[in-house]
């Protein structure tokens, strides 16, 4: 009988699994399990110690189980549908068992499924190449497929409810991938055979350093922390810190032309995040950018809150945030008018300013800037998954507890709205590879969080995004209901095309809201690259058009667009308001005391 010869290049991709120095590895492995003990021991000490209890992870689990039990209802309700369920699953799995036994059989066979384009868990070789982790993968993208389809055909559900199932779905499926895991990943597999383990090593180390640094809770870097440092190579335009109570310090930017324009630039940051994301370093500033076009930029660089601004609400923000650096801007530059720019959260509250001051018959805003900002919350983002009367009331009663949200929390949030970019790569990426991230200012700002005061989050979360009272005319502040429509001054209100937190659906819909004009410019890419995109990076594009009324994909239709940065578009429109210029102002005149140097103290407390 003659004998089927052996493919030598079958071997020696077999060889690539399997470890070359057995003793080694079982060393490394002791060592990495000692690596893990560390990392359970800084998990467990804050709760021996009382500090943390499984309190709300309990009421997370909860309403998961809540929410998946109520599509599981819908299926079983019915035992034909059921039934069809479940075939069509098994059916898929029988397809996948038949073109794998072609394939064992050295027979050609299309994939029972394929991974969507741009998947990037999927991309090496060995994926398709290696039968069995082919079979894993397909079986896993059959499995998470159906389970998604099943919460997208509950046709009883209510849209909140399949949302969140929706989403709770996505969650589970991206943490059960196959790419996750060290046995069931191709790229992990060989990597830690071929180094006997270190990256296993690295890897819990790397965990026991996150974990104590979240002092309990895994605090995952996204960035090699050790190459930032603000103040130094982060927020570096010169500057100084002019004003502060307990809510916020005020930054004045030191002029670099002999003119500015007449009018003040004061930006209003989101408290959600830090100042700096628009002052990440002087290639992207726009900040500095401002300042070289004539601007004189005031910025309010908000507290990263305790406990002692647990009582803090909307209204101290508006009235010791943005009215008294009005006042500030005033005394430091003569000036009773100026323009203001709000991003996000941060043009939200500004927006709600304007209200309270058009009621008050104050006219210290001449114009207003919003960058990807919602004042209407029917379109709402993604966070909407998050906002229902139960989940709000638990997330009250745990800030009860300490009187502030810990800033992981909402950076916990954000990151799983995007967990197959901003969670899952960097898990592996540092844990099972042990390999220290890839030095970005960008993600090194996400992580750098700021925590929020109680009465403050509170407040936002239900009369924005559960109760949206702001576009409704019925939101309360100091006494007076808020009318937007009463806000005349002209408004810049930017949208960025692909933002999953502030949809530029929303911020069109939005424009109505107020009773002037409104240039509503639209603006490549997403939540915050469509807005720190210099003009010389040549990056994305905008689009300009009619005035923003009626149906959002028809003025779409109609807009023009540009190439490039819409900063140089939005400095042309506050210099077509009032172009008149006077000599720089430098801080510290008209008796002003100089504080400190930019960019403050304040920005520099970590959560």
């Amino acid at each position: 009988m003659t004998e089927t010869p052996k493919d030598p290049g079958r071997d020696n991709h077999l060889l690539e699994y399997i470890v070359q120095n057995p003793e080694a590895f079982a060393n490394n492995l002791a060592r990495a399990a000692e690596e893990a003990g560390r990392a359970v021991a800084a998990f467990l000490k804050p709760r021996e110690e009382g500090r943390r209890d499984g309190e709300d992870v309990n009421d997370e689990i909860s309403e998961i189980v809540t929410t998946l039990s109520k599509v599981g209802e819908y299926w079983m309700s019915d035992p034909e549908r059921a039934i069809q369920a479940q075939t069509a699953l098994w059916t898929n799995y029988m397809n996948l068992w038949s073109s794998s036994l072609q394939r064992m059989q050295g027979q050609e066979a299309q994939p029972a499924i394929k991974p969507t384009q741009g998947d990037k868990r999927f991309s090496a070789d060995d994926w398709e190449q290696n039968q069995f982790f082919d079979f894993l993968k397909q079986f896993y993208l059959i499995t998470s497929n159906w389970a998604q389809q099943m919460v997208e055909d509950a046709d009883d559900l209510d849209d909140h409810t399949k949302s969140k199932a929706d989403f709770y779905v996505q969650q589970l499926s991206n943490a059960v991938s196959p790419s996750n895991f060290l046995l069931t990943n191709p790229e992990l597999l060989k990597e830690t055979v071929q180094s006997d383990g270190e990256n296993l090593v690295r890897g819990m180390r790397m965990l026991a350093e996150d974990m104590i640094a979240g002092d309990g809770e895994l605090k995952m870097r996204q960035s090699d922390t050790k190459k930032f440092k603000v103040g130094e190579n982060m927020a570096v335009t010169p500057g100084k810190v002019i004003f502060q109570n307990d809510i916020c310090q005020l930054l004045q930017y030191t002029p670099i032309t002999n003119k500015v324009l007449k009018r003040p630039l004061l930006i209003v940051p989101p408290w959600i995040n830090k100042f700096y994301v628009l002052d990440l370093n002087p290639e992207k500033s726009f900040i500095r950018w401002a300042v070289e076009r004539g601007h004189t930029v005031f910025v309010i660089s908000w507290i990263n809150p305790d406990e002692r601004q647990s009582g803090k609400s909307f209204e101290h923000y508006m009235k010791e945030g943005i009215l008294e650096a009005l006042s500030q801007v005033e005394n430091a530059t003569g000036e009773k008018k100026v323009n203001a720019i709000g991003y996000c959260v941060g043009g939200t509250l500004l927006s709600v300013t304007m209200a309270y001051m058009a009621a008050k018959k104050d006219t210290r805003i001449a114009s207003a800037t919003l960058f990807t900002t919602q004042v209407d919350f029917t379109h709402a983002g993604e966070l909407k998954i998050f906002v229902d009367e139960a989940q709000i009331s638990a997330l009250e009663k745990h800030m009860e507890k300490r009187g502030y949200l810990e800033g992981s929390k909402m950076s916990k949030a954000f990151n799983m709205l995007r967990s197959n970019d901003l969670v899952w790569p960097y898990f592996v990426n540092n844990y099972m590879r042990g390999k220290d991230p890839f030095p970005f200012d960008l993600l090194y700002w996400n992580s750098d969080s700021t925590r929020m005061p109680a009465a403050n989050h509170s407040f936002y979360m239900r009369n924005c995004y559960l109760e949206n009272n702001l576009s409704r005319g019925k939101m309360v502040i100091g006494d007076e209901t808020l009318d937007l429509s009463k806000v005349k001054v002209p408004i810049y209100n930017l949208a960025t095309k692909d933002d999953h937190i502030a949809p530029a659906l929303s911020v069109f819909t939005g424009s109505s809201c107020f009773g002037g004009p409104v240039q509503f410019v639209m603006s490549g890419s997403g939540h915050i690259a469509g807005v720190v995109n210099p003009p010389h990076r040549n990056k994305y594009q905008h689009w300009t058009g009619p005035e923003p009324k009626g149906d959002f994909d028809e003025w779409v239709s109609k807009a023009e667009e540009h190439p490039g940065s819409w900063w140089p578009h939005w400095h042309a429109w506050i210099e077509g308001l009032n172009k008149t210029q006077v000599s720089a102002r430098q801080p510290g005149e008209n008796g002003i005391k100089i504080l400190e140097d930019a960019p403050g103290s304040y920005v520099k407390t970590k959560a």
